[in-house]
Parts: C-alpha cells; sequence; structure tokens
C-alpha cells in the first residue's frame, strides 16, 4: 500500500505556529477513483502547539482510514487523512476548518467532479460539518462530535448526514448531537443518529460498532454513487441502520 504524503505550509494562512504545516496522507484507489474519503482528527480548544504523528487524535483514526481503504479500494475509494496545522480550534481562526479547506481544495484539483465523503471525530466532526458545503461532499460523518446551539446546519444542505455519541461521553455533549440532528432533519437530504449505550467519548468501547457504522455508511453512500457494493459494506451497514430508522436510533 503506497503512501503519498502532501505537505504544504504556503496553502493555508500563517498565523501563531506559522511554522506548522498541514499534513495530507493519501491511500490510492486501485484504478480509476469513484470516490475520495477525507479523514479528519479532533483536538483541543484553544491550541497552537503543532499537531504531530505521535498525538493519539491523528492516531485514533488511523484504524478507520485502513478500513475504508481495505473496503473501497478497489472499487475506486481512495482515503485521504489530513493532519492539522495545530491542536486547537482556536475560536474564531476555526484552524481546522482552514485546514480541511486546504484539503479539500486539493482534492478537487486531483479529482475534480468525484464526489467527497467526509469521516472526523470530536473537532474532526465539528469541523466536517462546517465544510460539508464544498460542492463535492455528499456525506459526513461525525463521530462524538463537538456541537452546540450556534453549530449552523446550513452547509449540510443536501447532504447525508450520520452523527453517532456514545451515551457516557463526558468530552462532548450527546444532547448537543441530539439537537444538531433534528435542527437538520430536513435541511441535510438525509439525517441519521445513533446513540451507543455506554460508549464514551474516545471510542474505547464497542470500538467494532464504532467502525462499522462509520465506515458501513460511508461505503453504503458510494455504493449508492457508484453502483458497486464494497465488500458487502452497504448491506452490512443497512443491517445496523434499516433506512426507516428514526431520531435516535439506540445501539
Amino acid at each position: 500500500m503506497a503512501i503519498r504524503k502532501i505537505d504544504d505550509r504556503e496553502s493555508v494562512p500563517a498565523g501563531p505556529g506559522a511554522d506548522a504545516r498541514a499534513v495530507l496522507s493519501i491511500v490510492p484507489a486501485s484504478g480509476e477513483t469513484r470516490g475520495v474519503a477525507l479523514v479528519l482528527h479532533g483536538g483541543r480548544s484553544k491550541s497552537f502547539e503543532s499537531v504531530r504523528g505521535r498525538h493519539l487524535s491523528p492516531a485514533r483514526m488511523l484504524p478507520f482510514a485502513r478500513a475504508l481503504h481495505n473496503g473501497g479500494a478497489r472499487d475506486g475509494l481512495a482515503v485521504w487523512t489530513l493532519r492539522n496545522r495545530y491542536r486547537g480550534w482556536n475560536g474564531k481562526d476555526m484552524s481546522p476548518v482552514q485546514d480541511a479547506r486546504w484539503a479539500l481544495s486539493h482534492i478537487s484539483r486531483e479529482h475534480p467532479g468525484v464526489p467527497v465523503y467526509l469521516l472526523g471525530h470530536s473537532m474532526g466532526g465539528l469541523t466536517a460539518l462546517c465544510v460539508a458545503d464544498h460542492p463535492q461532499v455528499e456525506a459526513v460523518v461525525a463521530l462524538a462530535p463537538w456541537l452546540d446551539a450556534r453549530t449552523p446546519v446550513k452547509p449540510v444542505a443536501g447532504r447525508r448526514i450520520l452523527i453517532v455519541h456514545g451515551t457516557m461521553d463526558r468530552w462532548t455533549s450527546p444532547a448537543n448531537s441530539l439537537a444538531y440532528a433534528r435542527r437538520a432533519d430536513g435541511v441535510a437530504k438525509s439525517v441519521d443518529y445513533v446513540a451507543l449505550k455506554g460508549a464514551g467519548h474516545f471510542m474505547f468501547r464497542r470500538v467494532g460498532l464504532w467502525n462499522s457504522l462509520a465506515n458501513g455508511f460511508i461505503l453504503d453512500t458510494f455504493a449508492a454513487r457508484s453502483g458497486h457494493d464494497p465488500r458487502g459494506g452497504a448491506d452490512a451497514f443497512r443491517s445496523l441502520l434499516p433506512a426507516s430508522a428514526g431520531l435516535p436510533v439506540v445501539l
């Protein structure tokens, strides 16, 4: 599996810690690229410390990226994993939003018109929902996202959305996530919300179900667009979350 990296400090706005770099790790599809999954990690409320590969937030997303590649690469799904410049959201700077838009601009240049699927955890879930208005984005998975009543739903208009939140999360609010899902219902193309009983913020408990839901949703959406069912991913996902599911689904 050949991994290509894009590392470009000049493509994102300068600021505190201006020597920090956003890094994209790209695992290509086998053959023609029919879709791109962009994986976004979590972080802190405020920090201009550079993100390192050894930090837990980006490392936590690597199994999701590997599973997406294993499930979709042979049918044309490329997987791009973003490592942000800074560990923090940083208030009005919204640093990870700047980085995610930089990543999306690279995807657009390399794969114009190809559908993009966003997968983010915690701060990365908030970021994914904020940048969903990019014209190539078709679906968003937000795992234990960091949301509040001010989080706008306009960016997800016309997109498929899945939010998964553990009922025992003490870092971000399951209630805020469910409230966001209800606000987005009727704005987004579809909204699914799953409450995982007994699961916390860092996805240690019921890890298999976190992965099955997140990756299955993206593979299901990709299958509907491409006409391929990557290794049964669509069927497996819909066995967990039927199309008739309401808000919330408790698993």
